[in-house]
C-alpha cells in the first residue's frame, strides 16, 4: 500500500456520537498487540501472530502512518481503520489510472456487534470524501466473512468483482461519494 499523497497527516481527531478517530499514540501499543494476536480477529486475516513476536516487533508508537486511524471508545483503543492507496499491481479498475484508495478495518472482538465499525467507517469515509472529493474507495473482504460483507453493504459499497486469493473467495466493492450539485 502507498500513502494518500498530499493529504496532511494526522488530521484533527474525528468525533462521532460514541467514538473518536485519531492518530496512534504510545498508549495504544497493548491494544495493537492484542488486535494482531487475537485468534478471532485473525480468522480472515491470515491468522493470529504470536504474542511474543509482537511484543518484540511492535514499536512504542504503533501504526503511526498516514491513512491509519485508531478508533477510541471511552479513552481506549477498540480498533483501527486504514485508508491507503492500492499498489498498481493490485488495481481494481475503480479508477482508470489505478491507485484507488482502499478501506481496511480491524476491531477487538469485545467491540463486535455494537455498530462501532459502521459508525467509525462512515466517519472515515466522510473525512475521505471531504479531503479527496469525488474519489472512489474500494473494500476487499472474504465472502465467508459475513460481518464484513454486511458492513460493506450498510456503508454503500457495491460489488465490483469476486476472485480467489489466499485460498479463499474474496469480494471487492466500490464506494463513491455523492457528487455535490453544481
Amino acid at each position: 500500500m502507498t500513502e494518500l499523497g498530499s493529504v496532511a497527516w494526522p488530521p484533527a481527531p474525528i468525533k462521532t456520537a460514541r467514538l473518536v478517530l485519531r492518530a496512534s499514540e504510545g498508549r495504544d501499543r497493548a491494544a495493537f498487540i492484542e488486535l494482531f494476536a487475537s485468534p478471532e480477529v485473525g480468522v480472515y486475516t491470515g491468522g493470529p501472530r504470536p504474542r511474543d513476536e509482537l511484543e518484540r516487533a511492535v514499536p512504542e508508537v504503533p501504526g503511526r502512518r498516514p491513512g491509519l486511524f485508531v478508533i477510541e471508545l471511552d479513552g481506549a483503543m477498540i480498533g483501527t481503520i486504514e485508508l491507503n492507496r492500492r499498489d498498481a499491481e493490485r488495481r481494481s479498475q475503480a479508477r482508470p489510472d489505478a491507485g484507488e484508495a482502499e478501506l481496511g478495518y480491524l476491531f477487538l472482538p469485545e467491540a463486535w456487534g455494537r455498530g462501532y465499525a459502521a459508525e467509525a467507517c462512515a466517519a472515515a469515509l466522510g473525512w475521505f470524501a471531504d479531503t479527496l472529493p469525488g474519489e472512489p474507495v474500494v473494500l476487499c473482504t472474504q465472502t465467508a466473512n459475513d460481518r464484513s460483507m454486511r458492513l460493506a453493504a450498510k456503508l454503500g459499497f457495491t460489488e465490483v468483482q469476486r476472485f480467489e486469493e489466499w485460498g479463499a473467495e474474496q469480494w471487492m466493492g466500490v464506494w463513491s461519494p455523492l457528487t455535490p450539485p453544481a
